[in-house]
């Protein structure tokens, strides 16, 4: 499988060092350059993509709004 052209622009490249499996939802945690990243998908996709700790992948990341909290 090859990605030829996407629209996302915030694309961190990686390695799977965890998953936290769950019956549906489960967390993976992505080694980049710039730090962890956690994903949360179903557990069907971690099985379709068969994911596994020490897989390469490139985290997408697209979001519409972001949310700010005052310290």
């Amino acid at each position: 499988m090859s990605i030829k052209s996407i629209n996302a622009r915030n694309q961190f490249h990686g390695k799977i060092v965890e998953i936290v499996t769950g019956p549906v939802v489960s967390e993976v945690d992505i080694e980049t350059p710039t730090g962890l990243i956690t994903s949360i998908i179903s557990t069907r996709s971690i099985a379709k993509l068969e994911l596994k700790t020490g897989s390469e992948v490139i985290a997408f990341v697209k979001s519409t709004d972001i949310a700010l909290a005052k310290l």
